[in-house]
């Protein structure tokens, strides 16, 4: 399948993750850090672009903007090819500097804002370029050391961020820093990065994301709103949302949801997962390593199952009518 548009829009969140071509360091000093900072916050001014978190690492960058206007790759073409031209200069290096593509996650603002922020402002700690959070609080390459006050870059909105925690800027920052420290315990967050049923399952519950789409972070809602733009819908995925047929799929036949993303075993089970693999992969064209993050499993085992999906199906015909009635009934989003 060829790989999706981004989608690019105005007034949305977007999530941004840039890594360094084959997990190469992108910065190797302060002044490297500095100089991206410098050019970073330039354009967050110059091109209207509204910044709620960053953070540098030493092989790749989190940021989290929102575009005033529909310019997000502009922005991020304008910001990549200045640095990688003043790193290759600096360092007397030649070639890519980035992986060909940088992600970009829309994202569901009314629930994810604050959990973002935290996500972002948490990289350093758990990558341990910083010990705790007093280190933080004065980690110069990350948006948490502007929102306590430490220092400022032009662009980043931290008032914004600190009105979610009251009034008065210094109790604000006391709460939101309260805030910060209580994520340390959650550990990755996985379900930050991109769309999916296990990401979805443990961040909103049964609210499920109508799409299995990776460049989504929402619930259903939030997806038929993205819909409802004409031009943003002809680049969301037109297939059955797989998200959709899984479960669906699996109420039918009496499964539950939970359980396919967990390694239980039973004979009925199987079957399920198998047949799910054979029609994602074969019917409506769903890639090994997307079905197997739904799934949980390797993609190895996606390509197995679904060889043993098909047997399924040629042998089950009460399973078949199932997959044809939710096929024939469900039609792509326009």
């Amino acid at each position: 399948m060829p790989r999706a548009a981004r989608l690019d829009i105005a007034g949305v969140l977007h999530h941004v993750i840039i890594r360094g071509i084959e997990r190469r360091d992108i910065f190797l000093d302060a002044m490297d850090r500095q100089s991206f900072v410098d050019r970073f916050t330039e354009l967050l001014v110059k091109m209207g672009m509204d910044c709620l978190a960053w953070a540098l690492m030493s092989n790749h960058v989190h940021l989290l903007l929102r575009p005033s206007q529909t310019n997000l790759a502009r922005f991020m073409r304008r910001l990549l090819t200045a640095h990688a031209v003043t790193f290759n200069l600096r360092h007397h290096r030649s070639g890519y500097l980035f992986q060909n593509r940088y992600k970009s996650i829309v994202c569901e603002e009314d629930t994810y804002l604050l959990e973002l922020v935290r996500y972002i402002h948490l990289n350093p700690l758990r990558a341990g370029l910083v010990n705790n959070m007093k280190e933080l609080k004065t980690y110069p390459w990350s948006g948490h050391a502007v929102i306590m006050g430490v220092k400022e870059i032009p662009g980043q909105r931290t008032d914004e961020v600190l009105l979610y925690f009251g009034d008065k800027r210094r109790s604000a920052r006391a709460k939101y820093e309260e805030f910060v420290a209580d994520g340390i315990g959650l550990g990755k967050r996985d379900e930050l990065v991109g769309g999916g049923l296990r990401r979805v399952m443990k961040a909103v519950g049964d609210d499920f994301i109508s799409a299995y789409d990776e460049r989504i972070l929402g619930t259903a809602g939030f997806v038929q709103q993205l819909q409802e733009d004409k031009e943003v819908a002809e680049r969301l995925d037109t297939r059955l949302p797989l998200m959709q047929f899984v479960e669906e799929f699996a109420k039918a036949s009496g499964i539950c949801v939970v359980a396919l993303s967990q390694r239980r075993r039973g004979a009925e089970l199987s079957d399920v997962k198998s047949v799910i693999c054979h029609v994602a992969t074969r019917r409506l064209g769903y890639s090994g390593s997307v079905v197997a993050t739904v799934l949980g499993i390797t993609r190895s085992g996606v390509s197995r199952a679904a060889q043993r999906g098909e047997v399924v199906l040629q042998e089950n015909r009460h399973l078949l009518d199932k997959v044809e009635a939710l096929l024939n009934r469900s039609t792509p989003s326009p």
